[in-house]
């Protein structure tokens, strides 16, 4: 979501001034990030045509009871502010569907604040303990951030919400997942790591991680940079071997929307060695300012994101270059990787929980590696109920994977081995979570084609 922010304050000053100008008439987003203590009532003049309003970085603390009468609002960010509630006056508003409140100090979430068409809610840390039973009586939810709370429990109302796909839960006082929960049909994104549930489960020991003195690496330009820490190129000079050309993730201590960026610096070494993942040479130790960092292989550059992430409009899905057309073998050859990646991430009891296209680096010839364990968690290996559901709303994720491909395969593939794809695709994606096929059968099933 960060380019949704992307406004500068001299930018959103700018803004402000044509605002109370009356210079915006007709616009249907508008952008203020400019130390605003009060709502600017001539938004309302937009009220013709406004569907997105951005707040974020302001000192809000609330909204007008009116807020109604912006008819066409679809998405509202009022992230970085001030307020204590999630404002009453979201339920009046007939359109508003998605909802971002992350990092303010909400406590209290009225059941009254839920607009009917809410589908994306977003109160990433803050200090709720509780949520309201009417969050289940809002069909359409499909998108639910609630990481960085004090959530003990949630609300089996929730166990209505059939559509809902994604959910992060991690980070907050939870001391078991609810049967319910693991029971959605369409739940395929989970994140519940940080919290008491998740830390009852013996994690093996990362002893065998080699530690790297922060004197060793020379860093260099920024290769790229997400909500958990910035990934630079970077020099290692060990005292005996040759001068290595590595990857530096330094990773940010703040609450993300998938969680803890410290717990997912665990996951990446509890992954430990695979052909599909980025092979981590050690930790970073003697950092000038205590940073926790992980020092990694660098990425050849023929590898590029096989997807971009979700939009506004999409929610949950990913978004695609239109030209983005696939052989056969390319494809077949991603999923099988993607598959037997997610099956070893299981036999080490780690559900990666962002198993998506934009988490997927690939090359012209079809290999390809799964990065971003932002949204991982830890389960136990021992086989049970528990295990199996989580492992399998994961392999709901690998079923919207293999639909993405079998879309953008445009030669290779003929009508039999379509069928049989689309058929294993089905058996992935079906309501009935335990049903689904383990990673190790669809591995099998893909070599066998």
């Amino acid at each position: 979501m960060s380019a949704f922010y992307a406004s500068t304050t001299e930018f959103s000053m700018d803004t402000l001034a044509q605002l109370k100008a009356g210079q915006l008439a007709g616009i249907k987003r508008l952008d203020l990030s400019c130390g605003l203590t009060e709502f600017p009532p001539e938004i309302f003049d937009l009220a013709d045509s406004l569907e997105i309003l951005n707040l974020t970085g302001n000192a809000l603390t609330s909204l007008p009871h009116d807020l109604h009468r912006l008819t066409h609002l679809r998405v509202l960010f009022c992230s970085d502010n001030g307020f204590t509630e999630l404002p009453e006056c979201l339920g009046q508003c007939a359109q508003l569907s998605m909802i971002g409140f992350k990092a303010n100090r909400i406590a209290s979430v009225p059941g009254a604040s839920l607009p009917p068409l809410l589908r994306w809610l977003i109160l990433t840390d803050n200090c709720i303990s509780q949520l309201p039973n009417e969050l289940g009586e809002r069909p359409l939810l499909q998108k639910l951030m609630l990481a960085g709370n004090q959530l003990e429990q949630l609300p089996e109302s929730l166990a209505n919400c059939k559509n809902l796909e994604l959910i992060r839960i991690a980070s907050n006082r939870l001391t078991h997942l609810p049967d319910w929960l693991l029971a959605l049909p369409g739940l395929t994104w989970l994140a519940y790591a940080g919290n008491p549930v998740e830390m009852a489960v013996d994690v093996a020991s990362d002893d065998a991680t080699p530690n790297i003195p922060w004197s060793q690496l020379a860093l260099g330009e920024v290769l790229g940079e997400g909500a958990s820490g910035i990934i630079r190129k970077a020099t290692w000079a060990p005292p005996t071997g040759p001068v290595t050309a590595v990857a530096v993730k330094l990773y940010k201590g703040s609450i993300t929307s998938d969680g803890s960026p410290l717990h997912e610096m665990q996951a990446c070494i509890a992954a430990g060695l695979h052909a599909n993942l980025i092979k981590v040479r050690g930790r970073v130790v003697d950092h000038p300012d205590g940073q926790a960092a992980l020092v990694m292989d660098l990425i050849d550059p023929s590898y590029r994101n096989l997807a971009a992430l979700p939009s506004l409009a999409s929610c949950t899905r990913d978004i695609y270059q239109p030209d983005t057309r696939l052989r056969a073998e390319v494809a077949l050859r991603m999923a099988r990787g993607i598959a037997s990646v997610a099956a070893h991430l299981h036999e080490q009891g780690i559900t990666h929980g962002d198993l998506y296209g934009h988490n997927i680096l690939w090359n012209e010839a079809g290999e390809c590696l799964l990065g971003d364990f932002g949204a991982a968690s830890f389960h136990a290996t021992a086989d049970s109920l528990e295990t199996r559901a989580l492992q399998r709303i994961e392999v709901r994720a690998f079923g919207v994977l293999l639909g993405e491909l079998l879309e953008r395969i445009d030669a290779g593939l003929s009508e039999e081995k379509r069928r049989e794809l689309e058929a294993l695709q089905g058996r992935c994606c079906q309501p009935d979570v335990l049903a689904r096929p383990g990673f190790s059968a669809i591995e099998a099933s893909l070599s066998a084609l």
